[in-house]
């Protein structure tokens, strides 16, 4: 496997829920996914903030600049299983060209190192 390349984002990340159908214009929203209970947003922590909304989770976000496939067997099991490892959490969300990783702001250094580590 090749390097991962983990690249890290700028800023705070907050997971909010919202109902289904409120206007998120102007929010900044990285990921959105509709489940039964409402909305789940991905966005810059300020303005969650700004909007008043209840935040659910605070993470960093780094993006595996390596090409991934959404058909890969094992690979977020690999990454996953390394910062489990090394006691840090994540939430991953899959797009079509890259995986991205949310981690707890406190182990963003220590996340991207292990990232990086992986495949080399």
């Amino acid at each position: 496997m090749s390097a991962l390349r983990p690249r890290l984002h700028d800023g705070v990340f907050a997971f909010v829920c919202v109902p289904p159908d409120v206007d998120t214009a102007g929010w900044g929203v990285v990921a959105s996914i509709l489940e039964a209970e409402g909305r789940t947003l991905v966005l810059p922590e300020p303005d969650a903030l700004a909007a008043g909304l209840e935040i659910r989770w605070r993470g960093r976000w780094l993006t595996l600049e390596a090409q991934t496939s959404l058909s890969m067997v094992g690979l977020t099991a690999r990454f996953a299983s390394a910062l489990a490892a090394a006691g840090i959490a994540c939430n991953v969300v899959a797009g079509a060209c890259h995986d991205h990783v949310f981690v707890p702001p406190a182990c963003a250094g220590r996340a991207l190192a292990i990232l990086a580590a992986i495949g080399d």
